[in-house]
């Protein structure tokens, strides 16, 4: 059984890179769901498609590259883990790559990132940096 979805997703993600792939697809949730369309929102993939197959929700992403062939997705990490959360006020949200990167922040008002959280002056998880 995998405990950890989200670290599932940023090693697909990451490994697909690795490997040059541009569709990658695993089972679907509602955080996995709104991280994506967040890293879609902010240029890091191209494409976000949830869709069910025989009674489960599965994700598509569709992964960018440069013209070049490097992926666009440098460095992907997962900040807060099952074992130690990272949580964080308004005031003490990460700025990666001094602003270049994106935090991604699940606030009670939903998963957004850094900058939105910054600016509706919410704290809460540090869910993953991506760069």
């Amino acid at each position: 059984m995998m405990m950890d979805r989200i670290a599932d997703m940023l090693t697909r993600i990451r490994n697909a890179q690795t490997a040059g792939i541009e569709k990658i697809e695993m089972p679907a949730s509602n955080a996995l769901l709104a991280i994506a369309e967040l890293l879609k929102d902010e240029g890091y993939i191209t494409a976000v498609k949830a869709y069910n197959h025989k009674g489960h929700r599965f994700l598509r992403l569709t992964l960018r590259y440069d013209d070049e062939g490097a992926p666009i997705i440098r460095e992907i990490k997962r900040v807060s883990k099952s074992g130690r959360r990272v949580y964080v006020g308004a005031d003490e949200i990460p700025r990666v790559k001094s602003g270049y990167g994106v935090a991604v922040v699940s606030t009670s008002q939903g998963i957004m990132t850094d900058k939105k959280a910054r600016a509706a002056r919410v704290g809460g998880e540090v869910i993953c940096t991506v760069f």
